[in-house]
């Protein structure tokens, strides 16, 4: 498959893939969610890659979802269900990212915001640059944390700072994410995809199977509740876009202003 959004590159056993959006800061249009989706599948069958790592053209990893896509537009709108199978995109797509059979990697270059920082979590680890900051703005937009990703953030960083993280909906530094455990390492800037290369070689040296199973084995027992806590996760995010907090979230995020939120 040809990717427009997506930029793949191949050598030794490791494929780095490139967001590559960077006039949009690699925001998430639905088209390039549904080319990280393609390209987690062929995942699948690709027996000759055994690392992969993600990270983002330009000067940012993902500023999360597009707000000015059209696509994402037709998706939020129309009857109901409509907007349940449409919204349906984000959680698939953060499901078969987290169950890529080899050992994932994110390089997270400048700012990482929403859906990047899910992405982010659902790899296998996380290398930052110095002066990356990452963050989870949807309760200021009096949005949930959808996409599945409210229990991959519980199991790095545990559930009080989870709650700190998602409610507070700041934007933390590389030292607090790599303090709490969300970052694995923290790079200088000009390192981060060498040492993402690095790491990446590291793991491709040790046996695919028995590192691909033990893998496995470990998302399936970390994780083995997930689905049942969160199968509601779309429907909570159309329940939000209903309320009038929505809507004020989102115009202060176009405005450019501080959210008043009332309840309704």
């Amino acid at each position: 498959m040809e990717y427009k959004y997506l930029t793949l590159e191949k050598d030794d056993g490791v494929t780095v893939v490139t967001l590559n959006r960077p006039a949009r800061n690699n925001t998430l249009s639905v088209d390039l969610m549904l080319e990280l989706e393609a390209v987690a599948d062929a995942f699948q069958a690709d027996v000759e890659t055994r690392v992969v790592v993600f990270t983002g053209t330009g000067k940012n990893f993902s500023l999360g979802a597009d707000v000015m896509d059209p696509k994402q537009h037709e998706i939020g709108s129309g009857p109901v269900l409509q907007r349940f199978r449409g919204f349906s995109l984000g959680p698939r797509m953060i499901t078969k990212l987290n169950s890529i059979p080899q050992i994932t990697i994110a390089a997270i270059n400048g700012v990482s915001l929403g859906g990047g920082t899910c992405i982010a979590s659902a790899l296998d680890f996380r290398l930052g640059a110095e002066n990356c900051k990452c963050g989870l703005p949807e309760n200021n937009l009096g949005m949930n944390l959808s996409w599945l990703a409210l229990p991959l953030i519980i199991n790095l960083i545990g559930p009080a700072r989870a709650k700190k993280f998602v409610i507070m909906a700041k934007t933390e530094t590389a030292q607090t994410l790599y303090d709490w455990g969300w970052l694995d390492e923290i790079v200088p800037p000009d390192k981060l995809m060498e040492r993402a290369v690095e790491l990446a070689k590291e793991y491709a040296a040790k046996a695919p199977l028995t590192t691909q199973m033990i893998k496995r084995s470990v998302n399936t027992l970390s994780q083995a509740h997930d689905h049942d806590i969160m199968h509601m996760d779309s429907e909570q995010y159309i329940l939000a876009s209903m309320t009038e907090d929505y809507q004020e979230g989102i115009a202060a995020l176009l405005e450019r202003r501080k959210p008043v939120f009332k309840g309704r």
